[in-house]
């Protein structure tokens, strides 16, 4: 009995130390994040996700960051790099997590990257998927305010590029707003984001 308490009692341990330095890992990442080293954050996700072998969130944020890096872009060849990165770290989340909404929330971004870059080029080839993806994830998860303000935000650019009104997608925005008061992320490391931003898009509803 006292054998088997001790290898409960070791494993137990092992289990606590790992846990306690991926911890620590991620918490690191977020403050070189926070202090604009994007490139040093995303090297730290990246060994942290090579040894996570079961867990998402890290591929996740190698994936947000490299989309990040791209908008206003202006050469082609470092936005492929960048977004084929992103592309090689969404894939690996697919791998961990399956049907995941944040797997499809962030292959809308990363698609939404290509059509900022070049319009005419990409929008007709992602353009759709895009609204596909985020029609699907909502529909996992319709609670999630992050989900609903990134399908209202591209619903209302895809109205303003193509001429129709915008106020059919405000009250989605509002309805994030709403959600977001209540919306908490399953761990500290979760994603999180987006109820600053709710004030800023609704502006464009009040114009």
């Amino acid at each position: 009995m006292k054998s088997i308490s001790l290898l409960l009692a070791i494993t137990f341990s092992i289990g606590m130390q790992a846990q306690s330095k991926y911890e620590q890992g991620m918490r690191k990442a977020f403050e070189l994040w926070e202090a604009e080293k994007l490139d040093e954050a995303s090297n730290l996700f990246e060994r942290i996700a090579t040894a996570e072998k079961d867990n998402w969130l890290p591929d996740y944020y190698v994936a947000q960051i490299q989309v990040l890096k791209s908008w206003d872009m202006k050469d082609e060849a470092v936005l492929k790099a960048q977004l084929d990165k992103a592309q090689e770290y969404v894939n690996m989340m697919k791998t961990k997590a399956g049907e995941n909404v944040y797997a499809l929330q962030m292959q809308a971004q990363l698609y939404t990257a290509w059509i900022a870059y070049d319009g005419m080029k990409y929008g007709m080839k992602y353009a759709g998927t895009v609204g596909q993806l985020y029609d699907k994830a909502v529909q996992m998860e319709p609670e999630n305010p992050m989900l609903v303000l990134s399908k209202a935000e591209w619903d209302m650019g895809s109205a303003s590029y193509f001429g129709t009104p915008i106020e059919p997608y405000c009250d989605d925005v509002r309805r994030a707003e709403k959600l977001f008061t209540t919306f908490t992320p399953e761990t500290e490391f979760h994603p999180s984001y987006g109820a600053e931003r709710v004030a800023e898009v609704l502006k464009k509803c009040n114009k």
